[in-house]
Formats: C-alpha cells, structure tokens, sequence
C-alpha cells in the first residue's frame, strides 16, 4: 500500500526483509551425514519488515522502506506487505536476487539456524529515503545492517523529535553514527561486548548509554529475556515458557512489542514484559511472522504465563 504523499503514522521502520525457506528437521545433520527433512515453506522474514507487520496487526499504522530485487521474492514481499496493511516503499533493484534465507530448524527443541545471502547491490541508501517518510510518524525503528541509511534516518527523526529504536546485532562499520542518534538500543547479546570490549552486561550498557546519549540501552538474551538500563537502573524481565516450534523472528517480534509499547506511554518494566511475551508467543508456530498473537493473548500470557529461570535477580 503506498499513497501518493507521506500521511502521518504512528511508526516508520528503515531495514531488512527476507524470503525465508524453513526446513524442520528431526534432529540437527552431522557433519558428512545425510538427513530427511520434515518440511520445508516457503515463508516471508526480515528483521524491520516482521517487526512492521506485526506492529500493524496490533493496531497501529505503519510504514516499511527496504530494497528488494526484481524476482518473485520481492513481489511476495510487496503482496504480503500490502496484504498486512504497512504502507511499503521498496527500492528494485534491477537484474537483482532479493534477501534469501535458507532456516535449518530441529523439530525437538524448536532452535534455528539461518543460511542467509543478501546481495551488494541491496544496500539501502540515504538518497532511496524521503525525509518526510521518516518526519510524519511518531516512532522510528531500525537496524544496524545499512548503516548509511539507517543514520541518515535516525537524525532526521532526531531533528523532528521522533523517537528511534534500532535493533542493532553486529559492529558495523561506522555503527556509532547511528548509535548518536538512537533513543532506544535492543542490541543482541554479543554487540555491547564488541561494541565496548566489556564482556559484563551490566557495565556494558551503562557505558553505551553515557557514551551515545541512549534514554535506554539493552540487551535481548533469547531465553534469557531482555535486560535494560534506563540511566539510573536496570530492568530485566525472564522469558516466557511455551511450546516451541520455531524460534525464528523471536527478536523482530520483540522489536515490534518494544515499538508498540513506547508508542502506548507504558513504563519499561511493561514494555520489556510485552516484548518478551509477543517474542514467546511467535516461537509457537512456523516462520519469522507464522507466531504474530492479538494483543489480548500476548496480555493474557504476561499475566497467567510462567517464566524460565531469570538470568538476574533482584532486578525488577
């Protein structure tokens, strides 16, 4: 869906998508070996696009920017965008594969691991961006991935008061032109690490926050849950227990639900539980989006769910 102007939204996301094809495997192949799949789908993926998708579907109205090839990757992606309802500016790339995925996924424990290609040329660049695609919404999440884009788009929101969440997992090169102008980092586990040489989380995080300016900088642990510091403390909330059949776009779910809860002026320790949850939740069922719950089910587990064991007490 794409208007003929930039209507105001409540969130704008800038990054990647994906074509993901998912194999189910009874267990994980040994090296040399041979092994029978379960299944194999053909499902559609990417860090900011799911996060897009699912943000829309929880009520709010969104707009995606991403490139994509000329095949018919790109145009399941712009069918199954406009399908959702996210307002969609795709940069073709001519002649051009779009993101694929190939996920290996063990039937037994619902873990994944991801064989992924993305081509040069897909790179997104500040001159695909309008500024008023980003200026016209009240929220901006990214990624780390293009980092040109993604910085030119963060301190265009910045100029305009809006926010900007970035999901950033490795240290790209010059990663800190966007960290400079990022509100709210949920990095992977690893980045703060690489990022700082501080392989302690609760050092780390206070340190990126004082050194780019974050109100809030993080950590997304897996099973592990999420871990914030806001300045003056953490927060930390435990992962949701269910049955897991695929842990694919667990961490773009997340992203959603941080999105979704800033934008509805809860407090931290709400918007970590939230994410938590909607992230558990999509771990139910196939795909990167296959998960994507009603607000009222996420709500529903956060108040009658159980947690795995916390990674930390004593912070609430």
């Amino acid at each position: 869906m794409v208007p003929s102007s930039a209507a105001r939204i409540d969130v704008v996301g800038v990054g990647l998508n994906a074509t993901d094809t998912i194999i189910t495997l009874p267990h994980f192949p040994a090296f040399d070996s041979k092994v029978e799949f379960a299944s194999s789908e053909v499902l559609l993926g990417g860090q900011v696009a799911s996060a897009m998708v699912a943000c829309q579907q929880w009520g709010l109205r969104t707009r995606y920017i991403g490139s994509v090839g000329d095949d018919q990757a790109a145009e399941l992606q712009r069918a199954a965008l406009d399908e959702a309802g996210v307002e969609a500016h795709l940069n073709v790339v001519p002649d051009c594969l779009s993101q694929v995925a190939y996920i290996l996924v063990d039937r037994g424990s619902g873990e994944r691991t991801i064989l992924w290609r993305r081509d040069a040329r897909l790179a997104l660049r500040p001159e695909h961006l309008k500024r008023e695609w980003i200026q016209n919404a009240r929220a901006l999440h990214v990624d780390g991935h293009d980092v040109e884009a993604a910085a030119c788009a963060a301190r265009w929101a910045r100029e305009a008061n809006v926010p900007v969440t970035a999901d950033v997992d490795n240290l790209y090169a010059d990663v800190e032109a966007l960290l400079a102008n990022t509100d709210y980092l949920m990095a992977s586990q690893e980045f703060p690490a690489r990022l700082t040489g501080e392989s302690d989380l609760l050092r780390s995080l206070p340190l990126i926050a004082e050194r780019y300016g974050c109100r809030v900088a993080g950590a997304t642990l897996g099973r592990g849950g999420a871990l914030a510091w806001d300045g003056s403390r953490f927060h930390y909330s435990a992962a949701y227990r269910v049955e897991t059949v695929d842990t694919t776009g667990a961490g773009d779910i997340f992203h959603g639900g941080f999105v979704f809860g800033l934008l509805q002026g809860w407090p931290l320790a709400r918007v970590l539980d939230f994410s938590c949850a909607a992230a558990a939740l999509n771990c139910t069922a196939r795909g990167a989006r296959g998960g994507i719950r009603p607000v009222a089910e996420i709500e529903r587990l956060m108040q009658q769910g159980t947690r795995h064991a916390p990674l930390y007490d004593g912070i609430v």
